[in-house]
C-alpha cells in the first residue's frame, strides 16, 4: 500500500515539475472550486442560474439549473473538466456544451453552435 501511495505521489510531482500536467496543454484550468452559484448566458436568451456541486478540487460534479436556460441547458445535470475544457452534460451524460476558462469566466458553444458564457 505504501509503495502505491509513493508511486502516485511521485507521478503528481513529476507532472508539476516537468511542465507537463496530467491533463494536456490544451486543458482548461478550473477555478479552485466549481461549487456554488453560476449564471449561464447566451445571445438573445434569458440568463440561467445554475448551482454546481462537487468535492473541493474535483474534476466532475453535478448541476442543478434553476430554469429558463437557453437551448437544452435546462437539462444540465453534470459537469466535468477534461482536455477540451468544461463540459456540461444532461442526466444521460450527453454533452450540452463545452467551454474554456479565461480570466473570470467560461466561454464556449453549445452542441448546436450557440455561444454561451458561464460566470459567477
Amino acid at each position: 500500500m505504501q509503495r502505491a501511495l509513493a508511486a502516485g505521489f511521485a507521478l503528481m510531482l513529476a507532472g508539476c515539475a516537468g511542465g507537463q500536467s496530467l491533463l494536456s496543454a490544451s486543458s482548461t484550468p478550473a477555478p479552485g472550486d466549481m461549487n456554488g452559484h453560476w449564471v449561464l448566458t447566451a445571445p438573445g436568451a434569458p440568463s440561467c442560474a445554475m448551482t454546481f456541486a462537487g468535492s473541493l478540487g474535483a474534476l466532475t460534479g453535478t448541476i442543478s439549473p434553476e430554469g429558463g436556460c437557453p437551448e437544452r441547458f435546462f437539462l444540465s445535470r453534470h459537469w466535468s473538466i477534461g482536455e477540451n475544457g468544461l463540459t456540461i452534460s444532461d442526466d444521460e451524460m450527453k454533452p450540452l456544451g463545452t467551454l474554456t476558462f479565461s480570466g473570470d469566466r467560461f466561454s464556449g458553444t453549445s452542441v448546436a453552435g450557440t455561444k454561451v458564457t458561464l460566470t459567477r
